[in-house]
This record gives C-alpha cells, structure tokens and sequence, in this order.
C-alpha cells in the first residue's frame, strides 16, 4: 500500500484496514457510535486551520476529515447498506437539484430568487426525507412542525441561532436588540434565584435560558454567538498564558499563587493588549 492522489487507493486502504482476519483490530472493532466523535472532532479542527489561515494543516485536516467519510461509508457498505459511490451520487443530485438556476434554468439570475427557489427544492426534500424514514420505521421526536427542519446533533449554540433564526421567519421575533437586552436582565435575575434555591435542575435550566437569549441579542448584531465565544476562549488562552508566563519567569508555581496574585497578572494581560 502507497500513498497516492487516488480516491480509489483510500477506499482499498479504508477495506483493508477493516479487513476481519488481516486488517487493524482497532479499525475492525468500531461502529458508527464509537467513530461519530471522531468525527466531529475532525470537522472542529478544519474549522480551527481555517481560523489560523493555516494552509499545510488545512490540507491535512481535510484529510482526515476525508477519511471519516469514507470510514462511515465503508462501513455502511459491510452492512450493505450503502457505499462511497452512493454517498457521491447522493451528494451530487442534491447539489444539481438545488441549483437549477446553474445546470437547467439560467432565468433565476438573483440572490434573492436563487434563496427562495433554494427553499422551496429544500422542503420538497424534507417531505421526501420524511417519507423515506417512515419506510424504515424511524420515529422522529423533533422533527416536526415549523422548527422540525433543525437538527439537534448540531453544537447548542448553533442550534439556538438556528431555531431563532427559523421562528423569525414566521414573526416570532423581536424588532430590534434593545428589549432582548431586558429579556437577558431578567434571565439573570431568575438565575440569581435559582442559585439562592440551590436546586441544580433549576440552576441548569435557568443558565440555560440566559444562553439562549444571549444567543438571541448576537444574532441581532449580526454576531455568530459560536465564533464570538471561540474568541473570548482564544483570549482566555492568551492572558492565562500570560499568568503562566509570568510566573515562571518569577520562580512561582501556578498552583500556589493565589487567586489575588493570578488577578493582577490577569488585569497585566489585558492592559498589554490594549497597548
């Protein structure tokens, strides 16, 4: 086996990997539950070489990415159910079918008409997609009404800019930013509640509420409420370096400078970026 620009050399090296008497016991082993947070994984990090404009890893995170693809679709093919072919072609028509406007119907020539046309082919393949699970007896517990099309498996974030986004569509949203700037006052003052309660349920469902409207006020500011927080951890990660940083330099251990101390050298870090 040789490494090689062939997208056929990956599929024999994914069969031989999962090969059951000569393959890796590793590979053999796994299932779809066991790969998916791998998954994810994988697609987080080409998000992070993208942020970092970082092309040689952009290169080999899609790789990998890749090969997640095609590690699913092998062993999809063992259960015959489906195959990589399968996954191209499937691709391939959503994409044609969505874009008329490209490869059947040069008339749609505008943003907003491609948009619309764009939403339309989409809910005629969610009643498909519907029809096809109910062959199969697959009982959907969010899939129905208005804000049936979000997923769930999709991070908490983006879902609740998502379902936000789907309810406003129909109305159901505010004009402008301001009053959900009182709708989180007061997520804050249930949460203060929750925490003098002491009832971890009712903490966590209030701290969730709050997130929600935070969501909420990003999105009207045009603020993605996930990229805005990938930010503040990038910056986490810089002031505390920073503490750690400084300390070493001092002959201190993290562990035994004290909250009072870190602070200060926090407040240090902050003062050094503005500069």
């Amino acid at each position: 086996m040789q490494p090689s620009k062939d997208v056929m050399r990956l599929l024999d090296l994914m069969a031989a990997l999962r090969d059951r008497q000569t393959g890796c016991p590793w590979d053999v082993e796994q299932t779809f539950e066991t790969i998916k947070p791998y998954t994810i994984e994988e697609a987080y990090e080409v998000a992070d070489a993208i942020e970092r404009n970082d092309m040689d890893d952009l290169k080999d995170e899609l790789g990998d990415l890749l090969f997640q693809v095609v590690f699913h679709a092998q062993m999809a093919s063992e259960l015959g159910e489906f195959s990589f072919g399968d996954v191209v072609a499937a691709v391939m028509t959503k994409m044609i079918r969505r874009h008329p406007h490209v490869f059947a119907r040069p008339d749609v020539a505008t943003p907003q008409a491609v948009k619309l046309q764009w939403d339309e082919i989409k809910a005629t393949e969610k009643r498909e997609r519907a029809e096809r699970r109910e062959r199969r007896g697959i009982v959907e517990t969010c899939g129905h009404g208005h804000l049936g099309s979000v997923a769930r498996s999709q991070p908490a974030l983006t879902e609740a800019l998502k379902l936000q986004q789907r309810a406003a569509k129909v109305g159901f949203d505010w004009s402008e930013a301001e009053p959900i700037l009182d709708k989180i006052e007061e997520e804050i003052g249930e949460l203060r509640e929750a925490l003098r309660s002491g009832k971890s349920d009712k903490i966590s469902d209030e701290l969730g509420d709050l997130i929600f409207a935070l969501v909420n006020i990003g999105r009207h500011v045009d603020a993605d409420p996930e990229q805005a927080l990938r930010g503040t951890n990038a910056k986490f990660r810089r002031r505390f370096r920073h503490i750690e940083k400084s300390l070493e330099q001092e002959g201190e251990k993290l562990a035994e400078a004290g909250l009072e101390r870190m602070e200060a050298l926090w407040q240090a870090a902050k003062a050094l970026e503005r500069q």
